[in-house]
C-alpha cells in the first residue's frame, strides 16, 4: 500500500522505493529526504512498509508482497532500520529482503569521517559480503530436546558470483586488493569452495588485483591492530556481517557507516543500525548513515543508468555532511548537540552548486 510521494525537481527523476522503516526509521527517512530535496537530486520516492510497521498497518506481513513489487518495478529502495525481535517473533525483514530480491552483494564503506575523532587515521575500506547464503539460509532443526542444527549453506554458484562481483567492482573502483576472510582451515568444504571460486576469478580474470587469504580470527586481530592495511574485504554472510561492524567502531560507529544491498536486477541502500525505539520521535537520532545510504543509491544510478546529475547530487551531499562535521555540526552520539532535523538543516546549508 503506498503512502506519500516525494517529488525533487530534476529534468531527469529517477522513481525509487522509500522503506521508513521501524523506530527512529520514519524520521531518519524524514530528514534524509529534506536533504536530498535540497540538493536537487533527480529523485522520486514511492513510499512502502516492512518490519514491525507494516504489521501495524495491517498490511498482512512483516514484507508485503506490494513492497517487493514496488522495488522490483523501480529497482531501486532506501531502506531505514526495521526491528528484527531477538530470539523470538518474526524472522528477520532485512534477511529476507535480501534473499527474496536476490540481493547477493552487500557493499560497506568504511572511512574516517571528518571531525570525528576515532583511535585510527586513514581508514578506507570496503567490506563485500555474501548476502544469500551461509548460516543466514535459517535452516534449523531441533535434533531432540537440547539439541538444535543450524546449516551453512554454500553453493558454488554463489560463491563464484560474489567473487566476480567483487573483482569488477574492485577494479570500476580502481582498487588494487582484495583480501578474502575465511575459515577454510575448519570448514574445508563451504568456506573452501569460496576460495576456491576467488582463486580462479583472480587468476584468469584479474591478476592485477593483488590477492591475499586470510583465516577470519587472525584477520579480525590485523584489523584492530592496522585497518588500513586493508583495502577491499571479501567474506561470506556471516564473516561479513560480524566484520563490518567492527570496522564501522572503527570510524565512529554505524551512525556513520553507510550500507549497500546489490543484486543483478534490483538495489536496496539501508541504514545498518538498529531502529533504536528508546530514541524513537525525541529528534536524537543520527541521520547520516540513512544519508550516506541515498548518496550510494545517486552514485548507483550514476554507474547503471549513466545518469550523472546524480552523481553530482550525491557528490555534493557528501562534500556538505563533511564540511558540516568538520566544522562541529554533529549529533550526540558522535560528539556534538545537535538534533536530527537539526543536523539535515546543518548539511542543507552547506550545499554548494
Amino acid at each position: 500500500m503506498p503512502g506519500n510521494l516525494y517529488y525533487v525537481t530534476s529534468m531527469t527523476t529517477h522513481t525509487a522505493v522509500l522503506i521508513p522503516g521501524d523506530g527512529i526509521g520514519p524520521e531518519v527517512s524524514e530528514a534524509v529526504l529534506s536533504v536530498l530535496e535540497a540538493a536537487k537530486a533527480p529523485l522520486r520516492f514511492e513510499t512502502h512498509h516492512a518490519g514491525q510497521t507494516a504489521l501495524d498497518l495491517k498490511l498482512g506481513d512483516t514484507l508485503p508482497e506490494s513492497t517487493l513489487a514496488a522495488i522490483r518495478q523501480h529497482h531501486i529502495a532506501l531502506k531505514g532500520p526495521c526491528t528484527t525481535p531477538v530470539g523470538k517473533g518474526f524472522s528477520s525483514v532485512n534477511v529476507a529482503l535480501r534473499r527474496t530480491l536476490n540481493l547477493y552483494a552487500a557493499v560497506r564503506p568504511i572511512r574516517n569521517m571528518p571531525g570525528v575523532k576515532t583511535r585510527f587515521d586513514n581508514v578506507d575500506l570496503i567490506i563485500v559480503r555474501e548476502n544469500t547464503e551461509g548460516l543466514y539460509s535459517g535452516i534449523e532443526n531441533l535434533i531432540t530436546d537440547g539439541v538444535v542444527v543450524s546449516m551453512k549453506v554454500a553453493t558454488r554458484v554463489a560463491c563464484h558470483r560474489i567473487a566476480l562481483w567483487t573483482f569488477r567492482y574492485a577494479t570500476h573502483r580502481k582498487r588494487t586488493k582484495i583480501s578474502v576472510f575465511h575459515k577454510a582451515n575448519i570448514m574445508k568444504m563451504s568456506d573452501g569452495m569460496l576460495l576456491d571460486e576467488a582463486r580462479k576469478v583472480h587468476k584468469h580474470d584479474y591478476p592485477n588485483i593483488e590477492y591475499e587469504e586470510v583465516i577470519i580470527d587472525a584477520a579480525q586481530m590485523r584489523m584492530v591492530q592496522d585497518p588500513t592495511q586493508f583495502d577491499i574485504v571479501m567474506c561470506e554472510n556471516l564473516y561479513g556481517d560480524i566484520c563490518s561492524d567492527l570496522c564501522a567502531g572503527l570510524v565512529g560507529g554505524l551512525g556513520v557507516t553507510p550500507g549497500a544491498n546489490i543484486g543483478d536486477d534490483d538495489a536496496v541502500f539501508e541504514a545498518v543500525h538498529g531502529s533504536a525505539p528508546d530514541i524513537a520521535g525525541k529528534n536524537l537520532a543520527n541521520p547520516l548513515a540513512l544519508l550516506m545510504s541515498s548518496t550510494m543509491l545517486l552514485k548507483h544510478l550514476a554507474d547503471t543508468r549513466g545518469d550523472e546529475e546524480s552523481r553530482r547530487a550525491g557528490e555534493r551531499i557528501r562534500r556538505a555532511y563533511d564540511r558540516a562535521l568538520q566544522e562541529g555540526e554533529k549529533t550526540r552520539d558522535i560528539g556534538g548537540s545537535l538534533g536530527t532535523r537539526e543536523f539535515a538543516r546543518a548539511v542543507s546549508d552547506r550545499l554548494e552548486d
